[in-house]
């Protein structure tokens, strides 16, 4: 008996592919999701092997013909960190992904006005050391001690 052919990678990478995936609820994406249904890493992403391990919705981006310069993520519109579905993802830089998450980061960055209301503007912000944002008119008000911010304080 003849040995069976080896598979090849575009048939690997597609037979891991549910094309019946979750819809979108994202306002402008359209479609379900193509799920990646092979490994997936820690945080989601699908995993494929490729020579080398490679994250499955980059694959994808670049089986779709699509250009992928390496400075570049890959961003999921849908937000289904599974999906591979190339009309789902665009490429775009880092800080443009980060700041499209939910995550902390993105959160922060898209703050307007520290907890009390005060703007985040040019002449309002301090950046400290390790980039966060600090509202100036409240550092003004707790170094005067007009912020009741020790329990002796508050008691008083």
């Amino acid at each position: 008996m003849p040995p069976r052919p080896r598979p090849t990678a575009a048939w690997r990478y597609w037979s891991r592919v549910a094309f019946d995936g979750p819809l979108s609820t994202v306002r402008g994406v359209t479609g379900r999701c193509h799920e990646w249904t092979g490994a997936r890493n820690e945080k989601g992403y699908g995993t494929f092997w490729f020579g080398h391990t490679v994250k499955a919705h980059r694959h994808a981006y670049r089986l779709a013909g699509l250009p992928l310069p390496a400075d570049l993520d890959v961003d999921h519109r849908c937000r289904n960190r599974a999906c591979v579905r190339p009309s789902h993802l665009r490429a775009v830089t880092h800080r443009v992904n980060l700041l499209a998450s939910t995550n902390h980061v993105a959160l922060r960055a898209a703050q307007t006005a520290c907890h009390r209301g005060h703007p985040f503007d040019a002449e309002n912000t301090i950046r400290a050391r390790n980039g966060t944002r600090k509202c100036r008119t409240c550092k003004n008000a707790r170094a005067r001690g007009e912020l009741l911010t020790t329990p002796e304080r508050i008691a008083a």
